[in-house]
């Protein structure tokens, strides 16, 4: 199934499957440049960054058989297999970045950005959890086969 078809199938989860990726390059870039601040922004960049790589090995579950990590990070990772659990690790990332708005905190600050599009993707997953469709793997980002050919 190419990525045209993919799209075509109006599944919300693959929406917010790559929604998640883009997600992933804006929170590193965001989180990095907001760690050069001298406020409590530095905070909220680190955790932007360290979302950035949760995402990664969320979205692209081909990674959790080819990196070396432990076996309790593994099944955390293995959590997120639902429409369900994947709008509320979005949504809870996404309310830690809306957080980094407050005036007393930092401020507006391009964490916005990132903020607004885990929202998106959260929003994505809970339309797909709330309209019952079943969680697809992108082909192309190591689901549905691809991550088990490797051994």
């Amino acid at each position: 199934m190419t990525l045209k078809e993919e799209f075509a199938t109006r599944n919300f989860s693959i929406y917010g499957q790559w929604t998640g990726v883009i997600c992933i390059f804006l929170c590193f870039a965001v989180g990095i440049s907001n760690l050069f601040h001298v406020s409590l922004l530095i905070l909220f960049g680190a955790l932007c960054v360290a979302s950035s790589f949760i995402i990664t090995f969320i979205e692209v579950p081909l990674l959790l058989r080819i990196c070396p990590t432990s076996a309790k990070f593994d099944t955390f990772m293995r959590r997120f297999t639902t429409n369900y659990t994947r709008a509320g690790i979005y949504g809870a990332m996404s309310l830690v970045q809306w957080i980094s708005v407050i005036p007393v905190l930092g401020g507006a600050s391009s964490l916005i950005a990132a903020a607004v599009l885990l929202l998106v993707a959260a929003l994505f997953y809970l339309l797909a959890a709330v309209k019952g469709q079943g969680f697809v793997g992108s082909k192309t980002l190591g689901g549905q086969g691809v991550a088990q050919m490797i051994i």
